[in-house]
């Protein structure tokens, strides 16, 4: 026998994005308002995630004070239950029809108030925000509850936190519980506020199908160094998968619903035949059109050899690159990108003409037969305005379009920042089998059109289908799929009927390349229900809310393309859903109470994308990882964000400057698409040791920073033996009347300064002075490194370092803005100075507030790089633990951790020596030199120098 679902289930959320209940104010103690208890308690039940944010305040002054709860959550969940209690007395937010609340809303409006509660903050989040008054000496406890289906992204569940309580909190804590029935495959986690005294506030637990992650910091683990403001700042993120085979997916049952996971692995990729149309309007000049060049250039250097591709260009005109579509043959790509690199913007905006232009060539080469047996036809549109000319009603381009494809190829959409209508895109996607996409305008849209891109990059099934008895199943969701792409997966939710076999049965049919398939798989209901009998882990009928949120996705999506009447039928269904299961959806409206008499009741809406416009939409940073530092009023806020100067939402410093297109793509990547808390998988207890690459061993030398006498501009050296005679004797001169003595350039800090377990000689100094191309600086097959770099001897620096692992496999590649870290294909930024803990199995990444940034691991070495600001400045490369090179090292600095032979001093000169390495020979000259490692403004140091 069913349980029936409550009304309103307190729920969760994977992607969880919520800024934990921060209080602003001028400071507890300043304004006697505090935030005494904060928890958030998340329970993620096969990918259903259901959050429960909780603050309680107390008004420890003796006149009333206004306290202000503010969440964010993700822009996919919908809040589901809010209530407040003041002095002992609930008030609740009550979910009625949007229609319902309107006179509320309206009266809202006319006071000159918000016209909602939530609102859309960031490209995946929304805040939640409702203010009241408190008495003195009162309390108030707020509690905000929503829901969210998680969703795999290349190939990861993501959890998402932010954490700014903006104040010591005396009970702050935090539990995910994490339920896989399927196993958990990994789990890994990334922080940008940790610091070495929370790491104990943090624990992790994991077995085969479930996790823990708890963090309870401590008042003093709180504190900022030295002071008592709070350094919990910033964003949390937990990703993980689950483990899956070749086969039907996986169909879990609970209290009589059934979801059907459907990912399988191991499939081979279908080739594609891929059209770029790409937008180069006069409103694309300058950032956008240079990012979308590189974008594109990377895009193009991902396509596979199967595939095949063109471009088309657009302006008042389209105009295709080549007549045809061509393979994507390393000739042809190497064409594509020096078209790409031309790309000018300039003109208005014809989309009519572009996307039919690509439509012909799609068509003409099918009735050719050029397209390959099973191959998948994509048009990936990218435009940042609406059409200014030839055809411009978006109506007629929609119909023009859908027609032209007639249902043979899948349209994307991309949405280039704010001036473009995502209506008219998303709709031009979504009847075409494809879906949209904003891209913000940031210094990382280059790493969001890669991204978007490689979702799409890799189909492995067509035309998927779901199959269940139909005396074992009712009111399923959506079950027939145009396309399965590598990474991402099918989710199909329904209801098993009273008198259900006790088996149930599905088959998935698909199409492959060039043969179709059929999946077939069972699932025991009576042992499914008894795999989520843990309380600890389960809520209550979650089963039931996951295919409610689902199907109420689903059917707001099937809106976005119907005709009016199908549309008031979708509408009704989903209005009917909304309104039984609670949840705030954009048909539907809280209205929250306050204490009567006092103050007027407010009312949520849920925002939609189509409603974000720039005039009042703050982009943020790629999941804001900038905590903001706005105006501080005499008002607590549970979960305020605060916004600084620089935030794109407000008047700042403009962002870096245009890069040259020969320049490497990452360049254009931003800001950090990271979080900020903490958060690690299970690594046995010691298996990351603490590394101080700034331990410094090496002799400071006693010698004056600049030589007494008058010296000439010319840039030089000193030699530093200890004796004032072994010191250059620069030409003596004579200072004319009124002139200035010429000063001697500062003593600079070299490129690499290495570290030499074992030989004569502690450390040495690499200066390079001849490079073409990128440069093998390290690479150890036994150790699964590679370090290669671009060095520019003109400017006397690096403009990028990469690092390579092989196992974990992962990239960090290094530019003077930011980091860009890549792994299963998903790309994410970091600015420099931004503190960043992540742990993954095998590599812990960490950032402190100096720019250092480490990457070390168990029995391998340690590689740190760092923005050096200091004479000399550039990027710069540390290495510790080399003793853990294996024999087989190589490479421009690997050579010297080989057999290396260092000769005694020159007679003639103690200052100079040679050092031999296999049938290399190099002159290493003692001089002084500025040590880097310990940051700005850097230690001098006698180092023993060469160049390369």
């Amino acid at each position: 026998m069913k349980t029936p679902a409550p009304r309103c289930v307190h729920g969760i959320v994977l992607v969880l994005l919520l800024l934990l209940a921060a209080l602003r104010t001028t400071t507890a103690q300043k304004n006697d308002i505090d935030v005494y208890s904060l928890t958030v308690d998340s329970k993620v039940s096969s990918r259903f995630a259901h959050t429960v944010v909780t603050s309680r305040v107390v008004n420890r002054a003796d006149f009333a004070q206004e306290a202000t709860f503010q969440v964010e959550l993700p822009k996919r969940a919908f809040i589901t239950n809010f209530s407040m209690i003041i002095e002992g007395v609930t008030y609740p937010g009550n979910i009625k029809e949007k229609a319902a609340a309107q006179e509320q809303y309206s009266a809202a409006v006319a006071r000159g108030e918000s016209a909602g509660l939530v609102k859309a903050t960031g490209r995946k989040t929304e805040q939640f925000q409702v203010s009241v008054s408190v008495a003195p000496s009162a309390k108030v406890t707020f509690e905000l509850v929503y829901e969210e289906l998680l969703k795999r992204h290349l190939g990861a569940y993501e959890l998402l936190l932010k954490v700014q309580p903006q104040q010591l909190v005396k009970h702050l804590q935090m539990d995910i519980h994490i339920f896989e029935p399927q196993g958990i495959s990994f789990l890994e986690t990334e922080s940008t506020f940790m610091t070495n005294e929370l790491v104990d506030a943090l624990t992790v637990s994991q077995n085969k199908t479930k996790a823990h992650i708890q963090f309870k910091p401590t008042l003093s683990q709180q504190k900022s160094s030295g002071q008592q403001d709070t350094v919990l700042n910033g964003n949390f993120i937990v990703r993980y998968d689950v483990n899956r085979t070749v086969s039907g997916g996986s169909i879990q049952i609970e209290n009589g619903y059934f979801v059907h996971y459907f990912a399988p692995e191991g499939l081979p990729t279908i080739p594609k035949n891929v059209i770029f149309v790409i937008d180069k309007s006069g409103s694309m000049s300058g950032r956008k059109i240079q990012q979308t060049r590189e974008a594109l250039i990377k895009i193009l250097d991902d396509l596979s050899p199967n595939d095949q591709f063109n471009l088309v260009s657009f302006s008042g005109d389209a105009a295709q690159w080549k007549p045809s579509l061509v393979p994507a043959s390393a000739e042809n790509v190497n064409q594509a990108r020096s078209y790409a690199t031309r790309i000018q913007a300039q003109g208005g905006t014809n989309i009519n003409d572009a996307m039919l232009m690509a439509v012909r060539l799609l068509d003409s080469a099918n009735q050719q037969e050029l397209l390959p047996e099973g191959s998948v036809s994509l048009i990936i549109l990218l435009t940042d305005g609406d059409p200014t000319m030839g055809e411009i009603n978006p109506a007629r381009i929609q119909k023009n379009v859908k027609e032209a494809v007639d249902g043979q190829y899948s349209v994307f959409s991309l949405g280039f920042g704010f001036d473009v209508s995502y209506a008219f895109l998303e709709k031009l996607a979504l009847e075409n089998g494809g879906l949209a996409r904003r891209i913000y305008e940031d210094s990382d849209s280059a790493l969001q059109l890669q991204d978007f891109y490689q979702e799409v990059a890799s189909p492995l099934l067509t035309a998927v289908t779901f199959e269940y008895p139909g005396n074992a199943v009712e009111d399923v969701s959506q079950d027939n799929f145009r396309l399965l792409f590598k990474g991402s997966e099918i989710v199909v939710a329904g209801k098993i009927r009273d008198q259900s076999p006790d088996v149930l049965s599905a088959k998935v049919r698909g199409k492959m390349h060039m043969q179709n398939i059929t999946f077939q798989t069972e699932s025991s209901v009576a042992e499914q229900e008894k795999e989520f009998q843990s309380p600890k882990y389960i809520f209550h009928s979650f089963m039931e809310r996951l295919w409610a949120y689902l199907t109420i996705q689903q059917l707001l999506e099937k809106m976005v393309s119907a005709s009016n009447a199908e549309k008031q039928a979708l509408e009704t269904r989903a209005l009917n859903l909304s309104l039984h299961y609670c949840f705030v959806t954009p048909l539907t409206s809280m209205v929250v109470t306050k204490p009567e008499g006092k103050e007027q009741s407010e009312v949520a809406e849920k925002p939609m994308e189509t409603e974000n416009k720039h005039k009042n939409f703050h982009p943020g940073y790629p999941l804001s990882r900038f905590p903001a530092s706005g105006d501080r009023r005499s008002r607590i806020k549970a979960g305020t964000t605060r916004k600084r100067p620089s935030d794109p939402g407000r008047a700042g410093p403009p962002g870096p400057p245009d890069v040259p297109h020969h320049y490497p793509l990452y360049q254009m990547a931003g800001e950090s698409l990271l979080p900020d808390m903490l958060l690690a998988p299970s690594i046995p207890d010691g298996a990351f040791r603490s590394v101080d690459l700034r331990a410094r061993d090496t002799f400071r030398a006693r010698v004056p920073a600049v030589a007494s006498g008058p010296v000439t501009g010319r840039l030089w050296e000193r030699k530093a033996s200890g004796r004032s005679t072994d010191l250059p004797q620069p030409p003596k001169t004579t200072s004319l009347p009124g002139t200035i003595a010429a000063v001697p350039a500062p003593i600079q800090a070299p490129p690499v300064i290495l570290t030499l377990p074992g030989q004569s000689v502690d450390h040495l100094c690499v200066d390079i002075k001849h490079s073409q191309g990128p440069m093998n600086l390290l690479s150890d097959p036994e150790q699964g490194i590679k370090v290669t770099a671009q060095y520019m001897t003109d400017k006397a620096q690096f403009s990028w370092i990469k690092v390579t692992f092989r196992n974990p496999e992962l990239q960090v590649h290094a530019f003077s803005e930011h980091v860009v870290v890549t792994r299963n294909r998903r790309n994410s930024a970091y600015k420099w100075k931004e503190t960043l803990f992540s742990a993954i199995p095998g590599l812990k990444m960490t950032m402190d507030k100096a720019g250092l940034l480490l990457l070390s691991s168990p029995d391998r070495v340690t590689i740190g790089l760092l923005p050096w600001d200091g004479p000399g400045e550039g990027l710069r490369l540390l290495l510790r633990d080399t003793d853990r090179f294996s024999s087989r090292v190589g490479g421009v600095l690997g050579q010297f951790y080989q057999d290396v032979v260092w000769g005694p001093p020159a007679a003639v000169n103690d200052s100079q020596r040679t050092l031999t390495v296999g049938d290399l020979e190099y002159t290493a000259t003692r001089l002084l030199k500025l040590d880097y490692q310990e940051g700005s403004p850097g230690t001098e140091i006698s180092c023993w120098s060469v160049e390369l």
